[in-house]
């Protein structure tokens, strides 16, 4: 005996859900925890979404401090007051990194996900 076909939900942020086959979904599940479902189309909340952005940045820019702890206690041990002001830049770098204007001045997913910044957090988990 052949089980009954069931139908596959789809969930929005707020709870809402809807016959996946019926929805028109978001071309990537990046910010999946910022879709909010509007009648049959499931779209992205760009508010929702930069905050899983700077999230993101967060994640990414944590091993990066603690590689540059080291670099910076390497360059106290060694009096090196040039690599010591190279770290404490780029360290700042690092934690404004969830400020960039970048970020709050993105008007759809596609300006959001340029606005990471490779030249301080690396590969963009968005390319």
């Amino acid at each position: 005996m052949a089980k009954p076909k069931t139908n596959q939900m789809v969930s929005d942020k707020d709870g809402n859900s809807a016959d996946a086959s019926k929805v028109t979904m978001p071309k990537t599940r990046d910010f999946r925890g910022a879709w909010t479902l509007e009648g049959d189309v499931m779209k992205e909340d760009l508010s929702a979404a930069k905050e899983i952005f700077r999230d993101k940045v967060k994640e990414a820019r944590t091993p990066l401090l603690a590689s540059e702890d080291v670099a910076f206690m390497m360059a106290l041990e060694n009096d090196d007051s040039k690599a010591r002001a190279a770290s404490v830049a780029k360290k700042k770098a690092l934690r404004d990194a969830t400020k960039a204007s970048a970020i709050d001045a993105a008007s759809s997913i596609d300006e959001l996900k340029a606005a990471w910044d490779t030249s301080v957090l690396g590969d963009s988990p968005y390319a």
